[in-house]
């Protein structure tokens, strides 16, 4: 039901498809960075809200991913939560890391951007 996480490649895969509108920012509990992953339904281009976590990923219906055999399913839901039993959380924090970057927040600016979000908050963010 929770959204895996994309890698910054798989991520950055994503934005150059129509999938693009069904992510959601996940901001750091620090608020020092930001994770891009599949929304929870109801919770498309926007940031993470709780409210909507009881409804899960926007990508999971019918029990099935749509994802699945795209080459766009996150790394944490096809590796970490199924062939890495029980090492949810480390696999978690290594993804995590990587989001923690130069890189990873020049690719949540963008996306910002492309989606029109910073403007629906009275922000503007350029990507450096």
């Amino acid at each position: 039901m929770r959204p895996g996480w994309w890698t910054i490649d798989e991520a950055e895969m994503v934005l150059h498809t129509a999938y693009a509108n069904r992510i959601m920012l996940e901001v750091s509990p620090r608020k020092d960075f930001a994770v891009l992953s599949p929304a929870f339904k109801g919770n498309e281009g926007s940031i993470a809200l709780d409210i909507f976590s009881k409804y899960g990923c926007t990508f999971f219906k019918d029990g099935l991913c749509e994802l699945f055999d795209t080459g766009l399913q996150p790394l944490e839901c096809r590796f970490c939560h199924h062939s890495r039993k029980g090492e949810g959380l480390d696999c978690h924090l290594d993804i995590e890391k990587e989001w923690n970057t130069p890189r990873g927040k020049r690719i949540v600016v963008r996306w910002g951007n492309m989606t029109g979000l910073w403007i629906k908050l009275g922000l503007i963010v350029k990507e450096k």
